[in-house]
């Protein structure tokens, strides 16, 4: 069983939280000692940015964290080395989050195979459609035992999502507004409406609420209507104020080990 699959059936009860953040930033060498301080911390598992320069759906937070760490030499190929043994010390999921074409131009099986030899379980890839997914890369996908995980928004229709949560065996990332990144602060009515919208469907895989947590208060309103939730920008900007070394009192203000 892949471990995103294995840490939703044995955290049944517990709220999951995934933290964000992108290789190569603050410092080029960061990644791997990021990765450690988080599974330590308590995270129950971690999306690994690859940096692009054209990140569609990234604030400013994560789109400065990504030009910094491209400018500080970040690859695809980069970061596989940096994770190639990862395994050795991490244990919980980890997922690599990024935009297609850095994939394409690697050569996406050639992707999917460094992915399961260096034990990465899945792939988020908010600019691959569902259909295109489907047509031409699922099979591939499949091969190399890696979950795709899909987006969806509130403007997402229900014939989508249902076809989303069809062809998915992990979760799906509900996107808390039609905002980028970082922009968002707390959740009106028409979010929750959306949240309990989706809560009704009784889709098959379990949803992970991201965009807009930040800190303890909306992890628990998120976590109100899903499994889990993700926070990206806010950790973002706590490495670039702090450096790497302060990452549990960050994780422990957000859901303390004793909380949720």
């Amino acid at each position: 069983m892949n471990r995103i699959q294995k840490i939703f059936q044995t955290e049944n009860k517990r709220k999951l939280l995934s933290i964000y953040f992108t290789a190569g930033f603050p410092n080029i060498n960061d990644t791997v000692s990021i990765i450690q301080d988080l599974e330590k911390s308590g995270v129950d598992f971690i999306e690994i940015g690859l940096p692009f320069s054209d990140p569609l759906a990234d604030g400013p937070t994560i789109q400065e964290s990504s030009t910094k760490a491209l400018k500080n030499g970040m690859t695809t190929g980069k970061l596989f080395e940096q994770l190639k043994d990862i395994r050795s010390s991490v244990n919980i999921p980890l997922i690599i989050m990024g935009y297609f074409n850095p994939i394409l131009q690697f050569g996406v099986e050639k992707f999917c195979a460094k992915c399961r030899k260096i034990g990465i379980d899945g792939l988020i890839i908010p600019d691959l459609p569902v259909d295109v997914y489907i047509d031409n890369y699922k099979a591939i996908f499949e091969e190399y035992g890696l979950i795709n995980i899909f987006l969806i928004t509130p403007q997402t229709s229900e014939d989508r999502i249902r076809l989303i949560d069809s062809v998915s065996n992990g979760f799906i990332y509900m996107v808390s507004s039609a905002s980028v990144t970082g922009s968002t602060k707390g959740f009106g009515d028409e979010t929750r409406k959306y949240f309990k919208r989706i809560a009704a469907m009784n889709l098959e895989n379990p949803q992970v609420i991201g965009f807009g947590i930040s800190d303890q208060e909306t992890f628990s309103q998120a976590t109100e209507y899903a499994r889990g939730a993700i926070i990206g920008s806010a950790f973002v900007k706590h490495l670039d104020q702090n450096g790497t070394g302060k990452t549990p009192d960050f994780i422990s203000s957000v859901r303390p080990l004793t909380g949720f």
